[in-house]
């Protein structure tokens, strides 16, 4: 197990998954504080990268796109204090950052973990019922509907319509993005069969944010109704399965992956990838599963 502390948070790598709990700092987002503990799966991961700075460095990890509801639904557009897949690191803990790295790396190489997109979530989402305010409103989603509401900074024409309350059924699509400049974020709900070019300030299915500290806890609104929609890069019902991947149960089948992966840490070996003592460590791992 490979674990690192800082007052950022906490990261812990037991082979399977990455577990990423916030910190309690006083410079820990509302977001990362609300979203509270994460457990990755290594097969959700696509790399985690460490970066050294003159007083402190920056873990960040990478997720495969479209594992993550929290991701899709805010379109990479969190930026770095609200970023849960970042943890900033104290000069004097940089070896063990690196140290950590390399256990997630050598874990992905040894179960070959495809770095390609996803077809379903990996992740669960936030948990539910929740809700937040901020800008002209607030929203809650309890699982099944969400509900706006309104606050007297709300324009009058879309506060005379009153609180809305949307099923997941009528929900499209749901997007979040911050305030950037002069021009102003929203949480939006893109409705089935009623489009709308409406900016957010007029929009009954919209909530306009202005930048201030609580946007962005609308983002997790946007995540829990995320993970209950069909996921983008889903097919038809009735395609044909997509394969299994390495990390499924299959009897023979995954006998016959693992044989494989050994012929590929022998290739790896021969092409100066892996040295002796890691090939040894990942063979030795194999075998244990055969």
């Amino acid at each position: 197990m490979a674990e690192i502390i800082q007052k950022d948070g906490t990261w812990v790598f037991d082979g399977d998954a990455l577990r990423l709990t916030p910190g309690r700092d006083k410079n820990v987002s509302p977001l990362r504080r609300e979203l509270g503990e994460l457990t990755v799966p290594l097969r959700a991961s696509a790399g985690l990268s460490f970066e050294q700075g003159k007083k402190t460095g920056r873990l960040r990890l990478r997720l495969r796109d479209g594992a993550d509801p929290l991701l899709q639904a805010t379109g990479g557009r969190l930026t770095e204090p609200h970023d849960p897949y970042q943890l900033i690191v104290e000069s004097d803990r940089y070896g063990v950052a690196e140290y950590l790295v390399d256990e997630v790396r050598r874990a992905l190489l040894l179960d070959a973990v495809p770095t390609g997109p996803v077809d379903a979530y990996l992740l669960p989402g936030p948990s539910v019922p929740l809700s937040a305010s901020a800008g002209d409103g607030s929203a809650s989603f309890d699982g099944e509907r969400v509900r706006l509401e309104w606050n007297w900074k709300t324009e009058e024409s879309k506060a005379s319509a009153g609180a809305r309350s949307l099923g997941i059924a009528e929900i499209e699509t749901v997007e979040w993005q911050p305030a950037v400049g002069l021009e102003n974020g929203c949480l939006r709900f893109r409705l089935r069969h009623a489009p709308t070019k409406a900016p957010a300030k007029y929009d009954p299915n919209a909530v306009e944010l202005w930048g201030f500290r609580k946007d962005p806890l609308m983002a997790l609104v946007a995540a829990a109704v995320q993970a209950r929609l069909p996921h983008p890069a889903a097919g038809p019902r009735d395609a044909v399965p997509a394969p299994r991947e390495p990390d499924s149960a299959g009897g023979d089948d995954d006998h016959d992956a693992l044989l494989r992966r050994l012929r590929e840490l022998g290739e790896l070996r021969r092409d100066g990838v892996l040295t002796d003592e890691e090939f040894t460590m990942a063979k030795q791992a194999v075998l244990k599963r055969l």
